[in-house]
């Protein structure tokens, strides 16, 4: 999940905002304004119940912030790099890059975030509660009364034992160390996690057409995307496992053809395109690479511009590169592939000049030769894209 702007950092953590924030917030806020406070709280005046409905939705994700933030310290304790926290439409991600070494970290990692809600649950139904016996039983009540049920809610919601919610990362790591398989622990998570979400999506619609309202059409959208979401930890599990111990050295394209990123897009088309048949063309200077231009890049550009228009402009950036070393695990390098929308990395050598290219065609092939070593487990073969992994949300 990409991030539309950068909040800043939160222990020493980028956080990022996706725009579909915006939109769940929104609904936040008009339920609680426009609906659940005045139907329980009346007698306020429409500026009081906006404030609390705004209040209220603000603090929500605050909380929400505190969980993945939680994930991430404690990834970092544990030995793994953060490279973001991401809010958006069903909640937040922290962006985690490896595996943990062991259940053990597992269970710390997934385990501190449904904690941290349910503790923040629990505050402020502790300062409902004193409220309650001081007697103020009003908007100020609900507001923090729905703070205290809505972040215990969120608490247990994540506990169900199925992935990717926190729950299923604590299911993997009871099978994990049941078994000693990680392959097989992601599995048994994945599986569960579809299930769920078959659950929801029946809960959903059933309750819709029986006239409950839009909440069901909600429930139906949350178990769609664990259902797509388990499907494709499946899929990135059974992978991970058929290219275990494979090098970036041993599946690059050694010595690809490099451009220059003063050309222009019409040289490019014309010399470069058809003659060497490549999608993709590293841009390099004095043998280091400087960006990378893929044909669908190259498409955006309109016939009338491109004789006008350099390489450089419509390249994927230096600072946007993924770059792997010929020793690195396969593995390793298969989450960072988003970093630059464009799925692929560079291979480089210790002083930094270009030595090969990893494609998605590169990783398919790996796999499909990879299943002649590995007949326990079967893959999906159409690995086209490969993507970063949200370890916790």
């Amino acid at each position: 999940m990409r991030a539309s702007f950068r909040l800043g950092r939160v222990a020493g953590v980028p956080v990022g905002v996706n725009w579909s924030v915006l939109v769940i917030f929104a609904l936040i806020a008009w339920g609680l304004a426009a609906n659940q406070f005045p139907r329980s709280y009346p007698d306020h005046s429409p500026v009081a119940y906006t404030l609390a409905g705004l209040a209220a939705a603000v603090v929500f994700f605050v909380g929400l912030l505190a969980h993945e933030v939680s994930h991430a310290v404690v990834a970092k304790r544990n030995g793994l790099t953060v490279d973001g926290i991401t809010l958006w439409l069903f909640g937040g991600v922290a962006e985690l890059r490896g595996e943990p070494r062991d259940p053990g970290a597992e269970l710390r990692i997934a385990g501190v975030g449904p904690l941290v809600s349910l503790l923040i649950g629990a505050f402020f139904g502790a300062i409902a509660a004193v409220l309650a016996l001081a007697g103020q039983t009003g908007l100020l009540f609900g507001a923090v009364a729905w703070l205290a049920g809505i972040n215990v809610l969120l608490a247990i919601f994540n506990v169900l034992p199925a992935a990717p919610l926190d729950g299923g990362r604590l299911l993997r790591a009871a099978v994990w160390k049941a078994t000693g398989d990680r392959t097989r622990a992601s599995v048994v998570a994945a599986r569960a996690g579809w299930v769920l979400g078959v659950l929801l999506i029946g809960l959903g619609l059933w309750q819709f057409l029986s006239g409950v309202g839009f909440g069901g059409l909600w429930l139906a959208l949350i178990g769609w995307f664990l259902i797509g979401a388990a499907g494709m930890e499946e899929r990135q599990a059974r992978t991970g496992t058929a290219l275990r111990g494979i090098r970036v050295g041993d599946v690059m394209t050694p010595q690809p053809q490099t451009a220059s990123a003063e050309m222009t897009v019409a040289d490019f088309v014309d010399h470069y395109l058809f003659a060497y048949r490549h999608s993709a063309l590293p841009l390099t200077e004095d043998g280091r690479p400087t960006g990378l231009v893929t044909v669908d890049r190259v498409r955006g550009v309109p016939p009338e511009r491109r004789a006008s228009t350099t390489l450089a402009e419509v390249a994927c950036r230096a600072d946007q590169l993924v770059l792997a070393k010929p020793g690195e695990q396969l593995n390793d390098l298969l989450p960072r592939l988003t970093e630059c929308a464009d799925g692929r990395a560079l291979v480089v050598t210790d002083d930094g000049h270009l030595t090969g290219i990893v494609s998605p065609s590169d990783i398919s092939r790996a796999v499909q030769r990879s299943t002649l070593r590995t007949p326990p487990h079967p893959v999906d073969h159409e690995v086209i894209a490969p993507t970063r992994r949200a370890e916790w949300q």
